[in-house]
């Protein structure tokens, strides 16, 4: 297998808002990623973006953007979605409560689930952000 281009991870994803701008400044605020880059549009909106967390990358696009209706937000689906975020943290609990404080619903307060010695433990919670997407953080406690 042949090595990725530099600075991408294996598997990224992106995810659609309908306000890709608030949700990125949200998402750096309340999740501790960084912007990469944003990329304008002719009409002023988020062509392209990419966050980072560590070694992880997420994009940030527009719901609906260019004809693309698949592309769409929980909060144009009435709530639905499709997908669940998981990201590894190095603190869970302070991960959960820094995500609190900048106005995440938490879904799922922070609990170890231990799959067993022959497996692993995670300390683990999941947050909402304000356009419905599901977001699960987890601290590998064994394994």
């Amino acid at each position: 297998m042949k090595s990725t281009p530099e600075g991408w991870p294996r598997l990224s994803v992106a995810v659609f808002y309908t306000d890709p701008r608030a949700a990125i400044e949200w998402i750096v605020r309340a999740f501790g990623f960084e912007t990469r880059v944003v990329v304008d549009d002719a009409d002023g909106g988020v062509a392209h973006s990419q966050l980072i967390y560590g070694d992880a990358l997420i994009m940030i696009g527009t719901a609906g953007r260019q004809g693309r209706e698949w592309c769409q937000s929980p909060a144009t689906l009435g709530g639905a979605n499709t997908h669940a975020i998981a990201l590894f943290v190095d603190d869970a609990d302070a991960h959960c409560e820094n995500a609190r404080a900048a106005g995440a619903i938490i879904a799922t307060e922070p609990m170890t689930q231990d799959h067993g010695a022959d497996y692993w433990a995670d300390r683990i919670y999941e947050a909402v952000d304000p356009e419905g997407h599901h977001w699960w953080f987890m601290q590998r406690l064994r394994g």
